[in-house]
């Protein structure tokens, strides 16, 4: 039954609308779903570094791991968006031009689609090298990010030792190792396309010279050849796209097994089954036989102690003794062995890390300060909502106070990146606040006078004085003047507790924390 001309052009526009609806909601749908996949993907990577452990970090650049939430899960949207979409189109039109083109002539469309086998496995074999070589193109993008980064953060020092030439040719070097790779990678890809068309030609080539004699002959119409023709013309494009996506898959493959790297990554510090939260301190902190090691490189050699709760404790000796890591053990930001360091007479690994973490103000060696104001860093550990009163409160105690008012804003002053805009004994002041604003009942103090001067460090021992009362305190420092409130000293040397016992008793054994206090006095004399 023939059609009538108005019939066959309403047909014609209610398919072209069909189509353009059709092809508006699939691109919304489909590149909707990548944006989502991208942000899960972005929210379980956040997640996921967040409760890795600070040996993670040691091991990983910054830069990489930036680079990894940024390149590579752009390349990951790419393939399951717009990748996943024109691999559904092309798979739809091959199938529908192919059936089309069967039905006019099956031995016709097997050699006009002949040189398409042939052309996939040329580039599955090319697809292979395609990963190994967009994975080391990733990896280069990684270390000039690591690279920019570090160097961005380290201007100033860079500055000050006139190193910005160096740095220009070590950034030059790796932009180049990052180029070399990315042409590489050009080139291969380059591959694939002259393929691809080197496929479609042939069929070309075969239907014009088979279709030719087909219609000569009578086989088939003018119209069927011209059809056929057209058929296989509408292959073309979704075949070029199909190198596209191939490209697509192997750069998203590549990005995928990064991000796995860190969806993979388990943390050294992770609660037992079964762990208990921890409350409050009453019984105190004990050591027995506790040890921990870098790699082969042990820093602490089995060290006892006990202190009890309420008590506060300095903790001094030669540097490298493991000061520093004996309060990260207590803190629970590295591994501690079954058995060896117990809190409140329960072994740490039976509780729950986050409520161990919740007893403990923490000022640790190198201060760190969020770009955000004063107030912001203050009570970044304090419960919401905020009290003003509650941020000026810690401010005094640490001797923070004066400089505060000095500001523009006072507590609304922007620290800058890293507290940029404060010196060194102010960011350490700030730190201190923060510790104690949350009026934790253990506070953790790592060398926390270093860039404090002589006068505020009076003032700030004389408000932490009355602040201790009842807390559990362990000081690690240098000067022994940060002692004076001390009920006990502990002193490490090479890993072992040389010395313990009260400054009285220390002084009057004449040992290592004698020579600390003799060198000491004579320095400042």
């Amino acid at each position: 039954m023939r059609l009538s001309p108005l019939v066959c052009a309403q047909s014609i526009i209610l398919l072209a609308i069909f189509h353009c609806i059709t092809r508006v909601f699939s691109r919304t749908f489909i590149l909707n779903a990548a944006r989502i996949i991208e942000f899960r993907i972005r929210n379980d990577l956040f997640c996921c570094l967040t409760k890795l452990d600070a040996g993670y970090f040691s091991r990983s650049r910054s830069g990489d791991i930036l680079s990894r939430f940024s390149n590579d899960l752009t390349n990951v949207r790419m393939l399951t968006g717009f990748g996943a979409m024109s691999a559904i189109n092309t798979v739809l039109i091959y199938s529908a031009a192919v059936i089309m083109m069967i039905r006019i002539h099956p031995a016709l469309t097997f050699w006009a689609i002949l040189p398409f086998p042939l052309m996939v496995l040329t580039i599955k074999k090319i697809s292979h090298r395609l990963f190994g070589r967009s994975l080391r193109a990733q990896e280069e993008l990684a270390q000039l990010s690591s690279q920019a980064e570090e160097s961005v953060s380290a201007v100033r020092l860079i500055k000050s030792y006139c190193r910005e030439e160096y740095f220009q040719q070590e950034f030059g070097k790796t932009a180049e190792r990052y180029l070399r790779q990315n042409l590489r990678l050009a080139r291969l890809r380059g591959l694939i396309i002259p393929v691809m068309a080197a496929a479609t030609g042939s069929g070309t080539l075969i239907v014009l010279f088979m279709g030719g004699n087909l219609v000569i002959s009578g086989v088939i119409t003018l119209g069927d050849f011209v059809a056929f023709s057209g058929y296989l013309a509408m292959l073309v494009w979704p075949t070029a796209v199909l190198g596209w996506i191939l490209t697509l898959a192997q750069r998203g493959a590549a990005s995928m097994s990064r991000l796995a790297g860190i969806l993979r990554a388990q943390p050294a510090i992770a609660d037992h089954s079964g762990a208990q939260p921890i409350t409050a301190l009453r019984q105190g902190i004990e050591g027995r036989n506790l040890r921990f090691s870098y790699g082969e490189t042990e820093v602490l050699s089995g060290i006892s102690f006990h202190i009890a709760a309420g008590a506060i404790v300095g903790i001094t000796g030669e540097i490298g003794g493991g000061k520093t890591t004996l309060l990260r053990l207590v803190a629970r930001l590295l591994p501690v062995s079954e058995g060896s360091l117990f809190v409140d007479g329960r072994d740490i690994n039976s509780m729950t890390t986050t409520s161990v973490r919740r007893l403990i103000g923490y000022v640790p060696q190198e201060t760190f300060l969020f770009s955000r104001t004063v107030s912001d860093n203050i009570s970044y550990g304090m419960p919401r909502p905020v009290a003003p009163d509650d941020v000026k409160k810690a401010a005094g105690q640490a001797g923070f106070l004066d400089d505060v008012e000095l500001f523009p804003d006072k507590f609304a002053t922007q620290v800058g990146e890293k507290g940029v805009t404060l010196s060194g004994g102010q960011k350490q002041r700030l730190a201190i606040a923060r510790a104690v604003a949350s009026n934790p009942p253990i506070l953790l103090f790592d060398d926390p006078l270093s860039a404090v001067d002589a006068g505020h460090e009076e003032e700030i021992l004389g408000e932490l004085g009355s602040f201790y009362s009842g807390r559990t305190v362990l000081i690690v420092s240098q000067r022994v003047s940060a002692f004076r409130n001390c009920d006990q000293i502990i002193v490490l040397k090479s890993g072992l507790i040389a010395e313990q016992g009260t400054p009285t008793e220390l002084l009057q054994r004449g040992g290592l924390y004698t020579e600390i206090c003799r060198r000491q006095q004579q320095t400042s004399e």
